[in-house]
């Protein structure tokens, strides 16, 4: 029986319930984009072959068809997902208010020419009853540092930051900036390969670190800009697996500069109406005890709360690899060696994987359960606390950090909004235990 159902233009979603605690995701792409692009990579192909008795770009098409067809074929895979696939996943688990343990499982991928393809994931989930039993439960106050600079940090803090808003006059983009941009594939006289179809992503440019096409990408344009370009760093985006070129059609449409941190954006963050209220805030990050923030012991005390009404068990195989992320992320900590020689190492590990895992399932559950929305001014809220170390620490949610050789690789606009979603609903959460004390 299929549960949930969803059109989107040439992409189909459907649910099927295999067994309890587990479905099957199927994501059908419509024949007529699979032909579209299969043609295109045909045409790739040729220029780029060199076949005995042909001279290099003019191989015929049969024989490219019948003699690359492995290797066409992967990279369609390979450019279906990357380029729509991912995108129209996570809008439709939001949409379609799924809750999955962890990341979906691509497991099979059905694709040929003149036929639809299709693209199938595994979703492992939990049985968590709606229960609203945890709006009844208080936190219990934890008190701030009362050291009379803290006031004063916070003062500095937002007078500096208000200070450089006023002094920031360009509108153009720069080193350190967040960007959202929206790719859509052209052929070669610049005409829409996939019809309106268009990928919107979000990047932030940092430092000399970055390869130069990124910069030379982005840096000096503009909200509103739109080019043609056949920029090698969208080309390794798209298949950093082959050398085959394609034109794309860049339109920008986001921009935070990082010369200065939205005191705005932070308001909307957490519904503050007044200047008391945006000071009580900051406190919380400026406020620390055994170098723990205050905000950071509030977010930990709530979600420990809220966790324990719920009980259930997770797959061992979603463990593991959550286990493989801690451990992948902790290494680039300065104190890794130290913390691989306690003793106790191993454990923590998995006991880190295990709440990880088990805190975004619940917020997500209380997410769908309680209507929790995302617009475009919270994604833009939830990304302006990445501007400032010390903000970071409102973050509980963050964002996987993508690297492609060291290189930043851009984050689906609907990633971005499923890590936001879970930010914005924990401070629904300790919103609700505050009521408690009002």
């Amino acid at each position: 029986m299929v549960h949930h159902y969803q059109h989107g233009g040439k992409f189909i979603f459907s649910v099927v319930e295999e067994k309890p605690n587990r479905q099957k995701a199927t994501i059908t792409v419509g024949r007529d984009y699979v032909n579209t692009l299969y043609s295109q990579i045909l045409l790739s192909q040729k220029m780029l072959a060199q076949t005995p008795g042909f001279l290099k770009g003019s191989t015929p098409l049969h024989y490219i068809a019948e003699n690359f067809r492995p290797n066409i074929l992967e990279h369609l895979k390979e450019l279906l997902f990357t380029h729509c696939i991912q995108h129209f996943l996570y809008a439709s688990l939001i949409e379609n208010k799924i809750v999955v343990i962890g990341d979906p499982d691509l497991v099979d991928i059905y694709l040929k020419p003149n036929e639809d393809a299709q693209f199938i994931f595994t979703l492992a989930s939990a049985a968590l009853e709606n229960d609203q039993k945890w709006k009844r439960l208080s936190l219990r106050h934890l008190e701030r540092k009362h050291y009379k600079d803290l006031d004063k940090q916070v003062e500095f803090f937002i007078k500096e930051e208000t200070d450089r808003k006023k002094e920031h006059k360009s509108s153009v983009i720069e080193p350190g900036d967040w960007i959202q941009f929206e790719i859509s594939l052209v052929d070669k006289t610049n005409n829409p390969l996939l019809d309106t179809y268009k990928s919107s992503l979000w990047i932030s440019i940092q430092g000399e670190d970055d390869e130069k096409d990124l910069r030379e990408l982005f840096l000096g344009k503009k909200v509103g800009d739109s080019f043609f370009t056949q920029s090698v760093f969208l080309q390794e985006y798209i298949s950093h697996l082959t050398d085959m070129e394609y034109n794309f059609f860049v339109e920008i449409k986001d921009h935070l500069p990082n010369a200065y941190f939205n005191i705005d954006l932070f308001k909307h963050h957490f519904s503050l109406a007044d200047e008391e209220m945006l000071a009580s805030k900051l406190v919380e990050v400026f406020s620390t005890r055994n170098d723990i923030t205050l905000r950071r012991e509030i977010m930990e005390a709530s979600l420990k709360l809220v966790c324990k009404q719920f009980f259930f068990l997770l797959p061992h195989h979603l463990v593991e690899r959550q286990r493989s992320m801690v451990l992948q992320s902790v290494q680039f900590n300065p104190d890794y060696h130290v913390y691989k020689s306690q003793i106790n190492f191993k454990e923590n590990v998995n006991q880190l994987a295990e709440k990880q895992l088990k805190e975004a399932l619940i917020i997500d559950a209380i997410a769908f359960n309680e209507g929790i929305s995302v617009s475009d001014e919270d994604v833009r809220s939830y990304l302006n606390l990445l501007k400032r170390p010390r903000m970071k620490e409102f973050m509980h949610f963050k964002l996987p950090e993508f690297k492609l050789q060291r290189q930043e690789v851009p984050l689906s606009s609907e990633l971005v909004k499923r890590y936001c979603l879970r930010e914005k609903t924990l401070n629904y959460i300790i919103k609700e235990f505050t009521k408690k004390r009002s």
